[in-house]
């Protein structure tokens, strides 16, 4: 489908009209936080934000959900799933990082074994993703994970902020449907519009982390996990803000004859994380478990997904990690293998 564009002055009354066919979910603000909420008019959005506190990950793998109820009758058992979605939703205003985060997740929870309620989930929505011609955050670093903050790529429809309109890019037949719902708002570029209405280039911090596997894999009995886990207070807020993130725990709430199982997220960065019924602890200290979160992101997941590396660049754990730890700083340390062995 050829690029559109459409007036920012029609943005709003092309996503009412989602909003009558579809569950509409969009960040929005509250006490200062930015998160992805459903909203009933468009009113209710907020265009100008910084990343989410939370990513949009939550919409797909919820920080806490009921998996099936049961009940006990006599010697019989009852199941009742519980439905993951009741009406199909469109996401609007997704970032390229916590895109390129759901193509990573979509490995998790849907190869070797498939998990029914993140698939569903992701089946039904669409994602109307925002471009980023200017980085949210000066501490945005996509570009070093060969992520576009221009592209199109893992949505359905890409708008990009051009002045008085959006470019709209539609890569799907779902995004050619949500352009239909309203299509007398949209209108073909002209030949010298596809000239004129271009976004700057990006500007963003990029390494070259092209070494980074085999050099955090020469470091696994090095001291600097040691010298990195001191100011940690395995609080997990890195993983909880982190959208490539999945770990989760299991628990049964209710009695021995009716309750509900439960997912929740859960953190590697907690002391208890991986203690064994028998008392055995296999990460028992702060530097064992600090050294697993960055050897999973930039080691074991890339080798068991043949994907990359799990990191989307969004710089949320650096922005929000109460001991000022900085990722990036982490990978120039480990890219500098010789100064971190000192």
């Amino acid at each position: 489908m050829e690029r559109k564009k459409i007036r920012k002055s029609d943005l709003g009354l092309w996503l009412d009209r989602i909003a009558e066919e579809y569950e509409l979910i969009g960040p929005t603000e509250e006490e200062g936080v930015i998160g992805f909420e459903p909203v009933d008019t468009s009113a209710a959005l907020k265009l100008d934000y910084t990343n989410s506190l939370i990513p949009p990950k939550s919409l797909f793998f919820p920080p806490a959900e009921s998996l099936f109820s049961f009940r006990k009758r006599g010697r019989e058992i009852e199941l009742e799933e519980t439905k993951p979605m009741e009406r199909d939703r469109v996401v609007f205003g997704i970032r390229n990082c916590d895109v390129s985060s759901l193509s990573l997740l979509d490995a998790v929870f849907g190869e070797d074994l498939e998990d029914a309620y993140y698939l569903e989930r992701r089946a039904r929505t669409a994602l109307i993703a925002l471009a980023c011609p200017t980085p949210p955050r000066s501490s945005c670093f996509c570009t070093t994970f060969d992520i576009d903050p221009l592209s199109p790529e893992g949505s359905d429809i890409l708008l990009t902020d051009v002045g008085d309109v959006y470019l709209v890019d539609v890569t799907t037949e779902r995004g050619e449907g949500l352009v239909a719902l309203s299509g007398d708002l949209f209108s073909p570029l002209s030949a010298d519009e596809a000239q004129e209405l271009q976004p700057p280039p990006v500007q963003m911090r990029k390494l070259d982390v092209s070494e980074l596997r085999e050099r955090i894999e020469a470091l696994w009995e090095d001291e600097y996990w040691e010298k990195l886990s001191l100011p940690c207070l395995g609080c997990g807020i890195c993983t909880y803000v982190c959208p490539t993130c999945h770990c989760f725990d299991m628990v049964d709430v209710g009695s021995t004859s009716d309750g509900a199982r439960y997912r929740c997220w859960d953190s590697c960065m907690y002391s208890d994380f991986a203690l064994m019924a028998s008392g055995e602890n296999p990460r028992a200290t702060k530097a064992e478990r600090v050294r697993n979160r960055y050897f999973h992101k930039f080691s074991t997941f890339p080798s068991r997904y043949g994907t990359g590396y799990a990191c989307v660049g969004c710089a949320r754990c650096l922005v929000h990690c109460p001991a000022g730890t900085e990722i990036t700083q982490v990978i120039e340390d480990i890219l500098a293998k010789e100064e971190v062995s000192e």
